[in-house]
């Protein structure tokens, strides 16, 4: 299984709610937080192909994208086997 790592920030409920689901999934992912940690947002921006928003979902190498992008995935059953890669 790929490291899963979510670009973050406090009181975002797009956030919330995409780490909800991995968390419901047994899921376990490292939490980035680009407002306690400003130095990881332009990581984050290049990682993202220029994304600024939060969350910024990446399963290993493969940027998911963020919380509807996740949804997304789950809707049409292509979660799970991103996950399991």
């Amino acid at each position: 299984m790929s490291a899963i790592e979510i670009y973050t920030s406090p009181f975002c409920g797009f956030c919330t709610a995409a780490k909800r689901l991995l968390t419901q999934k047994g899921i376990k992912f490292s939490e980035i937080n680009v407002m306690t940690d400003p130095s990881r947002k332009p990581e984050m921006i290049q990682r993202a192909n220029g994304g600024r928003t939060v969350p910024q979902i990446f399963v290993g190498d493969t940027h998911v994208g963020g919380c509807d992008d996740l949804y997304a995935l789950e809707r049409v059953g292509k979660l799970d086997a991103l996950l399991a890669t």
